[in-house]
Parts: C-alpha cells; structure tokens; sequence
C-alpha cells in the first residue's frame, strides 16, 4: 500500500511533502481512536526495552535529527512506535536555512540529498513546545489509572536535543551558541547532541578539530555536571573523517567523559551511485544520506566500538532500512538505532517492520 502512495508523493517537492504527509498525520491523530488504531497498526509486537544513561527506552529504533526540526510531531511519531526522536538541529536564533529548493530524492539509490542549512524556529519557541509537550505527557500519566491507552510512564518516547550554531556565529565564538541551545533545552529533553559535522552550514565541520571541539564539549559537560542531574551528552560526526580524525574524537569523548557518539551524519561524497552524474549536477552540493552511506556507517561504528573495547556507546545513522540493516549495525557494536532516510522509503511500519524482524 505504502509503494502506491510513495510514488503519488514522488511526483512533488520532497520538502513540501514532506510537511504536507505529517500535518495530515497531525490531524489524523487529534482523534483519540484513531491514535489509538494508529498505535496498534505501527506499534511493534516485540517487546525490546533498552536501559541506557539512565534512561529507559521503549525501543532501540529512534529517529534522527532533521525530520522534526521544530518539535512539531511528537505525538505524531510516538504512535508510528519510534522509542525514540532527535528533534533539531536547534540553533540559538531562527533562521530560514539555505535556499529551496534544498532537498532532493535519488530513488535509484534510496537516497536523499539535503541542503537545509539548520533551518529552525529557534530554541525558545522549541523549548516552549517540548515543555508542552511535557506537560501533556504528564496530564496522561495523571489520567493512566483511568483507562487512558496513551504511552505514559516507562512506555513514553524520549526526545533527544540535537544543538548547532547559527551560520553568521563565527566558529570562534560557537560555543557560546551551543551554551544557549544546551541551558535553554535542559529541562525539557531527555539528551543532547552536539552539532558540528553537517555539510551544509559553511565552515561547521571545521568545529570537528580536536582542539575546537574540546573548547565546546568541555565547556558544555563542565556546565552539565553542575546540574542536579546532568544530561547524556553525545558528539554527532561526520563519515567522511579520516581514521585519525575519529581516533583524536574518541580520545577527546574519553577525555571529557562524552556519553556516547552518534555515527553518522550525512556525507559529501557520491561515490557509486546509480544516479547519473547530470542530475548530480543538477542537484549540486548537500549531504548525501541513505542506503549508499549504509556500509561507511557501519565501518566507523565497528572502528569506534572495537578502538574502545565496546566502553563508549554508539548511536548508529545511515542507511538504515530493514530489520537486517538494524541487526548489522548492532552487531558492530551499536546501543541504539536510527532511521531517517529509511523512514522515507519504507514508511510508516518502519519501526514495527524493524523491532518485529518483518523486512
């Protein structure tokens, strides 16, 4: 049914489609039985619980950050069964983002390429939204006892803040935009991850230098650790680092006591694709996520978990589509897994397709 509809949503914009596709699923789910047939269509059966920072995740399937930038779909993406969503990437001030049109599907390679540049509302009328998202969950865990069938309690999703720096900060006063999206998010998600390896706001992935980040990172854990209860806080990279660059990340996530890496971002490179080199051209420069980053990913999470003996958990990105996608990425030593361009692709059972083992 999903190929069907995925090829009428093919023939438009894939920006405008993609708010189009989640404002009707937003009306859909402003009726309490549907969210409730909604859940029970796309919940998964399998029960496959994961502990990890303290945190208690109902699944290890997460979204990643760039599909619900503004924190506008919570509800929404709880009942399509995600344990887990990254919102973001939040930056201190709005900001429109690049120019559209930004984003771009390569259905030969079940690909996308993007160009969003941080487009975002800014991390106060974010904020304001995941407090009342919070509130909500809250309202729901008062009314559990009464028969409610919403996800409350150890069941709930978790929300993860993806942060990143506006594009006219200058790098070297980046950690002052980091600072802001962390203590204005801090009440109000579950995790942070920090931003520096996306291709597409210029000079960014320069913050990846070990000597950049640590000025960052160790200025955020220093202000995390003064908290009553500090927050995992966890390094997003990009797959195109050199074998070198990823040993100076992980020395200095060991240094600062990261909680954990997320492997990985998007990649700048368009090496064996199917698509032919004029739309390529056509298209022009962006990141490049999906089934062809699937191998790198996997790569750089076997790197970092065998170079620390399994002792840093890994969040894998990229190329995640099927049941078997999400295994291997296990297997090489992920915790946790997360879909975005496979979402796309496969759709609204991704989850339920991906914890049952049915693709």
């Amino acid at each position: 049914m999903y190929s069907l509809v995925r090829k009428i949503l093919f023939w438009f914009d894939a920006e405008a489609v993609h708010y189009f596709a989640m404002n009707c699923l937003r009306i859909i789910c402003s009726i309490g039985i549907a969210r409730n047939i909604l859940r029970k269509k796309f919940g998964p059966t399998e029960k496959k619980e994961k502990e990890l920072w303290g945190l208690h995740f109902r699944n290890p399937v997460g979204l990643a950050a760039g599909f619900d930038k503004n924190a506008r779909y919570l509800r929404e993406l709880e009942c399509l069964g995600f344990g887990f969503v990254e919102i973001g990437t939040v930056t201190p001030k709005a900001q429109a983002g690049n120019d559209k049109p930004r984003l771009f599907r390569l259905p030969k390679d079940k690909a996308l390429i993007n160009r969003m540049g941080f487009n975002n509302d800014g991390v106060k009328a974010v904020a304001a939204r995941l407090k009342e998202w919070k509130a909500n969950q809250q309202r729901v865990h008062d009314t559990n006892s009464s028969g409610s069938n919403e996800s409350t309690g150890a069941n709930r999703l978790l929300v993860g803040g993806n942060i990143g720096k506006n594009k006219l900060t200058p790098n070297e006063d980046a950690w002052q935009d980091y600072e802001i999206c962390f203590r204005e998010l801090f009440d109000w998600v579950d995790y942070f991850v920090v931003n520096v390896s996306s291709p597409n706001t210029p000079g960014l992935r320069e913050l990846q230098e070990k000597e950049s980040l640590r000025k960052i990172l160790g200025h955020l854990q220093t202000i995390n650790q003064q908290q009553a209860r500090p927050k995992p806080l966890l390094l997003k990279i990009a797959p195109d680092l050199s074998s070198s660059q990823i040993d100076d990340v992980i020395d200095l996530a060991i240094e600062i006591k990261l909680d954990g890496l997320v492997a990985s971002n998007t990649t700048i490179h368009r090496d064996l694709l199917q698509t032919g080199e004029a739309e390529l051209q056509k298209i022009g420069a962006g990141g490049l996520s999906g089934k062809p980053l699937g191998s790198r990913a996997t790569e750089i999470v076997k790197y970092i978990s065998q170079k620390t003996q399994g002792k840093l958990p890994i969040v894998a990105s990229g190329g995640i589509f099927t049941s078997q996608d999400a295994r291997e990425k296990i297997n090489a030593g992920a915790s946790l897994v997360q879909v975005w361009t496979g979402f796309i692709y496969e759709g609204p059972g991704i989850v339920k397709s991906i914890i049952d083992g049915r693709n």
